[in-house]
């Protein structure tokens, strides 16, 4: 059984990310997630991210956005993690812009989709939680954010 402790890396969370768009946040979460093995390719990886950021918003509320995506380009799935101190734009259920970004690496196996389904309701669950959120969001390192969403 898969857990949000399994999934969760310190070395792909950043906090104090200093970014001004939904695109610059996604692009340095990219590129944590290929510099820690996660993606062999950062432009087909973007590229499978846009295809669903098209499709619906990933902008879940309570100043959080999930971006995902299934990817050819994903050696290992994981998430990569930034905490922005300033709200960002971001297309949201609340109209609230965003300030904690989870974005997912699952690949495009055969079990892909369904390891993507299981990671997103893992995710959903924690992020549910008014006080994981808040505690994430005030997170000073990486330790912290791990912490506010493991346990």
């Amino acid at each position: 059984m898969m857990e949000v402790k399994d999934i969760v890396d310190i070395n792909t969370i950043k906090t104090n990310i200093n970014v001004k768009s939904k695109e610059e946040a996604i692009q340095e979460l990219a590129e944590v997630l290929l510099q820690n093995e996660y993606i062999t390719d950062i432009k087909g990886f973007l590229k499978d991210i846009y295809a669903r950021e098209a499709v619906g918003q990933t902008g879940i509320g309570n100043y959080i956005a999930i971006p995902h995506g299934n990817s050819h380009s994903v050696k290992k799935i994981g998430v990569a993690i930034g905490i922005t101190q300033e709200e960002i734009p971001w297309e949201t259920l609340d109209g609230k812009g965003v300030k904690g970004i989870i974005l997912f690496a699952v690949g495009k196996e055969n079990d892909g989709s369904q390891q993507h389904l299981k990671l997103l309701s893992l995710f959903a669950r924690k992020l549910g939680n008014d006080e994981v959120v808040e505690k994430m969001l005030k997170s000073k390192d990486a330790e912290d954010v791990k912490d506010a969403l493991c346990n």
